[in-house]
């Protein structure tokens, strides 16, 4: 019984992505501020995207029920990429991957839905001043 609550709690330990390696990434504490868009479109909804915490936000999705989620990211150089998930009971979800290049973030948004085609979505934004 020991033995199986402790490999549990390896396994549970090993799959969650601590907050502080996303810190560790350059990312977190970062703001962006572009524009969300459907692709294809010229327009679309103002968005700042959030690093803080070891967390991601999209602030265009919040009217949508969309949920703030852990992120992932690597880097290479200047270059870091991203992914999270985020959630909305009733859209669906949205699956982010994303490069930031120096002060410039773009992003791929998936929206997934049950029954539905994926809809391919944009972000392109620049780091906000502080």
């Amino acid at each position: 019984m020991r033995l199986t609550s402790l490999l549990g709690m390896f396994a549970l330990a090993t799959c969650v992505v601590p907050p502080s390696l996303a810190a560790g990434s350059g990312l977190d504490g970062r703001s962006f501020d572009g524009v969300f868009l459907e692709r294809g479109k010229t327009s679309g909804d103002a968005d700042t995207i959030v690093f803080k915490d070891g967390r991601f936000r999209s602030t265009a999705c919040d009217k949508y029920g969309y949920s703030d989620a852990v992120y992932k990211t690597s880097a290479a150089g200047d270059v870091v990429t991203f992914e999270a998930e985020t959630q909305s009971a009733k859209y669906g979800k949205l699956l982010w991957t994303g490069v930031v290049r120096g002060s410039k973030l773009d992003a791929t948004v998936m929206m997934v839905r049950d029954g539905k085609a994926p809809v391919e979505n944009w972000v392109v934004a620049a780091e906000k001043k502080k």
